[in-house]
């Protein structure tokens, strides 16, 4: 694996390379960590590194591992959003795979031309949506699927923060800088940074696509260009009805996502919180919790939580699955490129609506 992204100061970028090399099955081979050479060469060097394969110039990078017969095989983006879409795109035409952290681009129309260069080639194309790879979540999905809950009528996701209560983007905050600028972020604040999860999750676990929706979002904060609190109203194409709060100015939350679905039979609530176990709610009054680890899906014994690590390598474990051939992974078990395109599909016209009052928006034309 090769690394675009993800130098000093990054959040995500370190998660991405614990969670690659938890398994042994991905060995970081180089990286272009910054555009900035001395911090680019830091962090590549207390990776261990050699320096031939250290860069500033991602497109340098690329070029340099696909001529070496020992080069990497997989491109890992772990860059603010507006960069996704040429990363991705140079990497698929040079050969190689690629894990892309979400959203897919920064607009709605990158994430349709990405999606004809995925399916030009035969390359491997993930995303990590994080939440999908929890063990409860993946169990969550088949109880469904399963018809464990009965009819699905109802889904809510909720997915508080409160790290941007306050304009810390303008008070030297790398992390909120980006995120609350729109040739860095893309069209979506909030949504697009942590609603596309809720968003992701909704439909991962409960079967059911999001048809139309109302939008009402915010940029709470004064001064801000973006989106920082999102409220929607959701219809399913199942006849389902929904909601999804996503909001950074939720002060003092955390991580707080939670996700609950409602059927004919029973309802079951997941919180990261409390991410090693599920609680089911039946109609006569019962109420079972499952606990992660007990059915071979967790990597520890059951008592022994897992988190946030371990559930992006799972992704990562997944997707070298589907480079070396396993079937059903990518778009079944792993979200791929057409999670990313429904994702910005979302983020762009919930953005729009919310823009225009214009009420129930279907999510497809």
């Amino acid at each position: 694996m090769a690394m675009v992204g993800g130098g000093a100061g990054s959040f995500i970028g370190p998660v991405h390379r614990m969670a690659a090399q938890l398994d042994r099955q991905i060995v970081l081979v180089a990286g272009a960590f910054s555009h900035d050479p001395d911090r680019s060469a830091a962090t590549g060097r207390s990776l261990g590194l050699e320096d031939d394969r250290i860069h500033s110039d991602w497109r340098a990078m690329l070029a340099a591992e696909a001529a070496r017969e020992d080069g990497a095989e997989l491109v890992a983006i772990a860059t603010p959003n507006h960069l996704h879409l040429p990363i991705a795109l140079a990497s698929l035409a040079a050969g190689f795979h690629v894990v892309s952290d979400k959203p897919a681009t920064a607009t709605l129309a990158e994430a349709l031309e990405l999606r004809d260069a995925v399916s030009a080639t035969d390359r491997i194309y993930t995303l990590t949506y994080t939440y999908t790879g929890y063990p409860m979540i993946r169990r969550a999905r088949e109880m469904v699927a399963n018809g464990a809950l009965g009819d699905i009528r109802k889904i809510v996701v909720d997915y508080p923060q409160g790290w941007l209560a306050e304009p810390i983007e303008t008070e030297g905050n790398k992390q909120a800088a980006w995120r609350a600028d729109p040739s860095q972020a893309g069209v979506g604040g909030c949504i697009g940074d942590i609603g596309v999860h809720a968003f992701n999750l909704a439909e991962y676990v409960s079967g059911a696509k999001v048809a139309a929706f109302v939008a009402d979002l915010a940029a709470v904060v004064p001064g801000r260009l973006l989106d920082d609190d999102s409220n929607l109203l959701l219809r399913f194409d199942n006849g389902a009805r929904g909601a999804l709060l996503a909001s950074q100015i939720a002060t003092g939350e955390r991580n707080n996502l939670t996700l609950r679905v409602y059927g004919s039979k029973a309802g079951m609530v997941w919180s990261h919180e409390t991410a090693t176990s599920l609680t089911i709610n039946y109609l006569n009054g019962e109420t079972r919790i499952l606990h992660d680890g007990a059915d071979g899906r967790s990597r520890l014994p059951a008592g022994h939580p897992e988190g946030f690590i371990e559930a992006f390598a799972n992704i990562y474990r997944d997707t070298a699955a589907a480079i070396r051939g396993a079937p059903g992974i990518v778009d079944a078990l792993v979200p791929g490129i057409a999670a990313g395109v429904r994702s910005m599909r979302f983020v762009e016209r919930a953005v729009a609506s919310s823009a225009a009052r214009a009420g129930w928006t279907n999510l497809e034309d």
